[in-house]
This record gives structure tokens, sequence and C-alpha cells, in this order.
């Protein structure tokens, strides 16, 4: 299993816009991707602009698949990123489930 841990720093105030449109890129990952076994988001308690995204792909070509979609080019590239200041991502191995 691949995990992508993605950190997002809002612009200013954006965060619920974000929340928002993620979870409209939720439902469509729920419903379309097999092998996307977790999509979640989690605001930080410290910076309200500041969100935490937590992915979990059975493998490789789950993951890309993922980002070859209509809906992660419609929300995520073009409403999402748009409203964020900075975007880190890590991917990651499971180890231990």
């Amino acid at each position: 299993m691949i995990t992508l841990a993605v950190k997002y720093q809002c612009h200013p105030g954006k965060s619920d816009d974000v929340i928002a449109a993620l979870r409209r890129m939720s439902a469509l990952v729920k419903q379309h991707e097999p092998g996307c076994h977790a999509y979640q988001i989690s605001r930080s308690n410290d910076d309200p602009d500041a969100l935490l995204l937590y992915e979990l792909y059975t493998d490789q070509a789950a993951l890309e698949f993922h980002a070859q979609t209509a809906h992660f080019k419609e929300i995520v590239q073009g409403e999402v990123i748009p409203m964020l200041a900075s975007r880190e991502r890590g991917l990651y191995t499971l180890e231990i489930e």
C-alpha cells in the first residue's frame, strides 16, 4: 500500500472553501476509485488554514489513476490549488496496518 500525505497551507480565510471542494472530491474518489482505501482531511488545531490530507492507495497504479481522473483535474488542480499558499507532498509505504 502507498500512503500519500499532503500538507496544505491555505490562503488566509480559504480553508472552509478548500474543505468544501475536498468533500466533493472525497465523494467522487469513493465512487470511482476502488484502489483508494482512505481519503481523509484534517484541520490543524493550531492554524485553521493548515490542512493535512491522508490518502491510502493499493499501489502506484491506483495513485497514478487518481491523478489522471477528471475530478482530480477539475477540483484539485482547478479549484483547490489556486486557494493554497503552499502544498507539500510526501509518499510513504505502509508498513503496519
